[in-house]
């Protein structure tokens, strides 16, 4: 795809968090004009330096709540972009159990106010940011998109289905809006200049996370939770994808967007790299990458947690073009890069 004259502007809604900051990179190299909106509840003004690092310049940025509506309507008309990626929810699956109204509303009424406004200013094509948590505990793997969903674990992972599901009914009603849901699987690493990475709020809630800052020292352990499963080492299997590649992948997936028919269209597509670690592995291999320890305990099973999940990418692969390149040791090194830059 070619993109002529002034870069095209894009709304990206949460986009001074962990994927949303990196998604901003890569729109930038594509030749696209990414605006961010980002209220930081989620979020460090920090990536706003990070990125000015990065690309050399300021991007622009509205530190306002996605979910006001004449905000929103200012800023696109303002902005006038060709098309929204939207990250911006909560997303603690703990706290979400605890405040179920808190995410139904935070994590679905701007998703609604955007389905509105977009036909209102005649922008056309929309990503979401979904989630691997839609498909539960899989019957059978690898995961394609036509797996079925499965109850969710928490409000958070119902919050993504249910989005999903107000995309296809919005769609089916013929809003002039063409959408993308990204079912991601497992986001690791950071940018490789170290300026941007992932920045959990207490304590981490994801694995990557909790071993670079057990490695740091800022955590004395790292509970690796069950070793019975049936797994080859008896631990958890997930899909671990690079953030830089989960990031370009939106951008192929904007691109297809735009380069489609006008109209109201709608899919799903998994976003990961095709291949399941163990818990211990990614442990393993964090420690051969970086050459650092990670003090780390057997604990019992957790509540909720999946036995594995790792993505069928062959639809990504041929429908978007994208495909997953960095290893996982890359990630895990850049990873710890960026930690280290933190301490």
């Amino acid at each position: 795809m070619t993109l002529s004259g002034n870069s095209p502007k894009i709304l990206v809604t949460g986009g001074a968090g962990f994927i949303g900051s990196h998604t901003v990179v890569s729109l930038v190299n594509a030749g696209f004009e990414p605006v961010i909106i980002d209220d930081f509840s989620n979020s460090e003004r920090s990536a706003l330096d990070g990125l000015r690092a990065i690309l050399g310049r300021d991007v622009t940025c509205y530190p306002v709540n996605c979910n006001d509506a004449e905000i929103m309507a200012d800023i696109f008309r303002k902005e006038a972009p060709i098309g929204v990626i939207h990250f911006a929810a909560n997303k603690a699956v703990g706290e979400s159990v605890a405040k179920p109204l808190k995410y139904y509303r935070n994590n679905l009424d701007p998703l609604m106010l955007l389905l509105e406004l977009m036909p209102q200013f005649s922008v056309q094509n929309f990503v979401f940011s979904s989630s691997c948590t839609v498909y539960g505990q899989p019957a059978q793997l690898p995961v394609t998109e036509e797996t079925p969903r499965l109850p969710a674990q928490s409000p958070y992972g119902n919050t993504k289905a249910i989005g999903e599901d107000i995309i296809r009914d919005a769609i089916a009603a013929q809003i002039p809006v063409k959408a993308l849901a990204l079912r991601y699987f497992n986001p690791i690493g950071a940018h490789p200049s170290a300026e941007i990475g992932e920045l959990p709020l207490g304590v981490p809630a994801n694995l990557v996370p909790f071993i670079t800052q057990t490695a740091a020292g800022i955590r004395p352990s790292l509970t690796v939770y069950g070793d019975d499963y049936n797994t080859p080492d008896g631990t958890c299997i997930r899909d671990y994808i690079d953030v830089g590649d989960l990031a370009d992948a939106h951008v192929q997936a904007l691109k297809k967007l735009i380069e489609a028919p006008a109209g109201a269209s709608y899919d799903v597509i998994n976003i990961g790299t095709g291949r399941g670690e163990t818990v211990l592995n990614v442990i393993r291999t964090f420690e051969e990458a970086t050459g650092v320890k990670v003090n780390y305990v057997i604990g019992p099973r957790r509540a909720g947690d999946v036995e594995q999940v790792y993505a069928d990418v062959t639809k990504a692969n041929r429908v978007l073009e994208w495909s997953a390149r960095r290893s996982l040791a890359e990630s895990l090194r850049d990873a710890w890069n960026w930690q280290k830059k933190l301490i």
